[in-house]
């Protein structure tokens, strides 16, 4: 990847302004920011049709994450894999201490899964 340094942003504009001129310059402008809106518009429509076609789908934000990370994401899903009681003890609501019975009794560990002789 590239990186554009604030002299580099400099000079690119030196350079757009020498070779538009001043005159030019505005009705350039006015057509790259309506563009710009057009294209705007277009992505926000896009992404409105997929969200109704697809509620289930993540977030943009998400989708942002996983594709600038996407080991971490598969990380969460091996440890969330590993370990499935896990999601839904943090899902579920802790009892309260005074108004929880005595007498409760806890769950039993999940067994381990049994092999399947087809697999090997």
């Amino acid at each position: 990847m590239f990186s554009l340094s604030p002299m580099k942003i400099f000079v690119i504009v030196a350079v757009v302004v020498m070779l538009l001129g001043p005159d030019k310059l505005p009705e350039v402008a006015h057509r790259l920011g309506t563009w710009w809106n057009a294209l705007r518009r277009f992505q926000q429509r896009v992404e409105s049709e997929v969200r109704g076609a697809l509620p289930d789908l993540p977030s943009t934000s998400d989708i942002a994450r996983i594709t600038r990370n996407p080991v971490s994401v598969l990380n969460d899903l091996a440890d969330r894999a590993e370990n499935p009681t896990r999601e839904r003890a943090e899902a579920a609501p802790t009892p309260d201490p005074v108004t929880s019975d005595a007498t409760e009794t806890s769950a039993a560990p999940p067994s381990p899964p049994s092999a399947d002789p087809s697999l090997n």
